[in-house]
């Protein structure tokens, strides 16, 4: 496993090292000593999966306000995903920035994203999965989001979007962040 720092407020790039042989892989995504060495959330106390059916179908862009604010290890199992994480924190300079990944089974790269950062994804393919680990419980009164399409953030999708919820299309604009 290799992590790296993209130079984006703490998001870092985690690379698998698959051990190959005639059976096909096996990779470590997380190793507790290598994320503290790197400065990097080593508790996950919660682990969800996303089943996403459709091509163009677009998740996000979610976070939790603090006490609850999340860091999140995401890897896409099986599919193609344009990822999308944007800084929310109001006092970083980055606040409204945003940067993009595709994480992909074939690639086998994970996203370190830390907390203050709002996350999405959009389908490349049919039948993407993604692996989360998230380093606080889901409380769904301190759930937030920023609307997908917002002008101010200006993200581009490389998909027209095929099916996203009626609650992330409600989500409101970069402004209303606290």
């Amino acid at each position: 496993m290799k992590i790296v720092d993209v130079g984006f407020g703490g998001v870092h790039q985690v690379f698998l090292s698959p051990a190959k042989d005639d059976r096909g892989s096996f990779s470590r995504i997380f190793c507790r000593e290598m994320f503290s060495e790197a400065g990097l959330n080593s508790d996950w106390p919660q682990i969800n999966v996303s089943h996403t059916l459709q091509r163009g179908a677009l998740r996000g862009l979610h976070f939790q306000e603090h006490p609850s604010d999340e860091a999140k290890l995401i890897s896409c199992l099986t599919g193609s995903v344009f990822d999308v994480v944007v800084d929310v924190r109001r006092s970083s300079p980055l606040f409204g920035k945003w940067r993009s990944f595709e994480l992909s089974e074939a690639n086998g790269m994970s996203l370190y994203v830390p907390a203050g950062f709002a996350h999405g994804f959009q389908c490349l393919s049919d039948n993407c999965r993604l692996l989360y680990l998230m380093s606080a419980n889901y409380e769904p009164t301190l759930a937030r989001g920023v609307r997908y399409d917002d002008a101010e953030l200006g993200i581009i999708w490389p998909l027209s979007v095929s099916c996203i919820s009626p609650k992330d299309s409600a989500l409101p604009g970069l402004g209303a962040v606290k």
